[in-house]
């Protein structure tokens, strides 16, 4: 059996049974909760792999959930939700969520949201037994001691603020990072004018990054959130995403 433990939030009986029926097909772990309060007991007393959360709960929003669980835990958090604002969504992320699917929901989808998450969980768990100066994602390479990154085995010139925003994403990779977030890494704070600019670097940098435009893409924009830098596996590298 898969050893991941998912801790599903979810209040409407029929979509909770279609995620628990996903998880269990797939030999996953899983806890349910009805509720916010039932939630963080259950994510406190558990320590689950994932959550799932559903952001309107009958006691409390999904999105106080998150802010109670990040006070004490970075335990992924998938936001599963009706809601498809940018605003609910960007409000989602910058509490601490680190990916959002919009209802109606397919289960292929879900359960690939879920893969991606659990590889960027081994990889942050893998980085904190052995600490590795080199990132490699597909044919992208990033040597974080020498400030050098390759793609297929050239040099890529990059300037300073496109190297930092590489370097934010690749550590942050499978997860959607919100305009807000980004630029206070970046520059330390967050207007107009720095989201402007930061779309014209991400552009310049996705140009060096994705030549070919039929090529692999590293970078995944979300309209009016942030971008995501995608997991590339080996056997995909020939594939546009």
């Amino acid at each position: 059996m898969n050893k991941t433990v998912i801790l599903v939030v979810e209040d409407d009986r029929p979509i909770r049974s279609l995620i628990v029926t996903a998880l269990k097909t797939h030999d996953y772990k899983y806890l349910a909760a009805e509720n916010g309060s039932s939630a963080i007991l259950e994510a406190s007393s558990h320590n689950p792999d994932i959550v799932l959360l559903d952001l309107g709960l009958p006691d409390m929003e999904g999105v106080e959930v998150i802010k109670k669980v990040r006070t004490w835990s970075n335990m992924p958090i998938i936001v599963i939700s009706a809601r498809s604002e940018d605003t609910d969504k960007i409000e989602a992320l910058d509490a601490g969520a680190d990916d959002y699917i919009t209802k109606p929901f397919s289960v292929e989808e879900l359960l690939a949201r879920i893969r991606v998450t659990q590889r960027r969980l081994a990889i942050t768990q893998a980085g904190e037994k052995v600490e590795t100066s080199v990132f490699e994602n597909g044919e992208l390479e990033i040597d974080y001691t020498a400030g050098c990154t390759y793609l297929k085995g050239e040099e890529l010139h990059l300037t300073p603020i496109e190297y930092k925003l590489l370097c934010l994403l690749s550590r942050n990779v499978g997860k959607v990072l919100t305009h807000t977030y980004i630029t206070q890494q970046i520059w330390g704070r967050c207007s107009e004018n720095d989201v402007a600019s930061l779309r014209v670097f991400m552009a310049t940098l996705r140009k060096k990054l994705e030549p070919e435009k039929n090529g692999v893409h590293y970078i995944q924009t979300h309209i009016g959130i942030g971008y995501r830098m995608l997991r590339i596996e080996k056997n995909e590298q020939e594939t546009n995403i």
